[in-house]
């Protein structure tokens, strides 16, 4: 386990240095079906992905946000290149690099890095979560104790009334709205925020996955939107990430504002 954290890490690095290579330039911008911004940072490092897994582990497959390495595997390396690019572009230093080795539908390796602040966060199964060399833990704050923080991503789809939750919770919690879930859930993992509401679904395994396993081998707890666990080498039904002590509260929140019935 410890030589894929290795790779993963060195995958981060590089990814750190292509974001911050173009940071600061104007980069063409491109818009995928559902209106989100795409760039040539993203593809530029889920490529790469791509070749340096066919290189070290070739029987392994990669489930990319932007390009995907097809294989019959139950090794999945799963990765969001960019996550935040619409802060990205518009030189908002919140966005983060996010991959994780899945095997059977389950996060075994994760590593999200924040390339503006150079704190690689990181966790295998079992063995704990860190930022750099330094351990992370969750905080311990209730739903509604002064200091909790809950980030809330706001989508275009029809899965959840973002601003209803947001109407309930803003009297039980601090709100915000960043624009990385990833960075989001780093902030659990440290113990600076105490949940994200994710309604994300098609692709949003590359969104997750890492800060998953981060979270919880931090301490916290991430469940579907409908409470339960879910696989993470295929799309998910949402996201809600805590540090654990208010979930099920959270979920029954959410709960009187899911738009449809259950996703398929």
């Amino acid at each position: 386990m410890t030589e894929y954290l290795d790779f993963a890490k060195e995958i981060a690095l590089y990814a750190g240095k292509v974001m911050m290579e173009y940071y600061n330039k104007k980069i063409d911008l491109n818009y995928k079906n559902d209106k989100t911004v795409v760039t040539l940072v993203d593809k530029k490092i889920n490529s790469y992905l791509i070749e340096k897994v066919k290189e070290k582990y070739p029987t392994h497959a990669v489930n990319g946000e932007e390009e995907n390495y097809n294989q019959d595997s139950p090794y999945v390396w799963v990765c969001d290149p960019l996550d935040g690019t619409g802060m990205y572009v518009d030189h908002i230093p919140v966005f983060v690099f996010s991959l994780a080795l899945v095997y059977d539908g389950e996060p075994i390796v994760g590593v999200i890095y924040n390339a503006n602040e150079d704190k690689l966060y990181s966790a295998i199964k079992g063995q704990g979560a860190y930022c750099n060399s330094a351990k992370i833990h969750v905080n311990n704050k209730k739903l509604g104790d002064l200091g909790y923080k809950t980030n809330i991503e706001i989508f275009n789809n029809e899965l959840i009334d973002e601003i209803e939750i947001l109407k309930e919770l803003k009297k039980l919690s601090k709100i915000s709205s960043i624009g990385s879930v990833a960075r989001s859930c780093m902030a659990i993992a440290t113990g600076d925020f105490s949940c994200d509401i994710f309604p994300g679904t098609i692709h949003a395994n590359c969104d997750i996955a890492a800060s998953y396993l981060i979270v919880t081998e931090a301490g916290g707890k991430v469940t579907n939107i409908y409470g339960d666990n879910q696989r993470y080498d295929v799309d998910i039904k949402g996201a809600i990430i805590t540090n654990g002590i208010s979930h099920n509260q959270i979920l029954g929140i959410i709960s009187k504002y899911i738009k449809k019935g259950e996703i398929k």
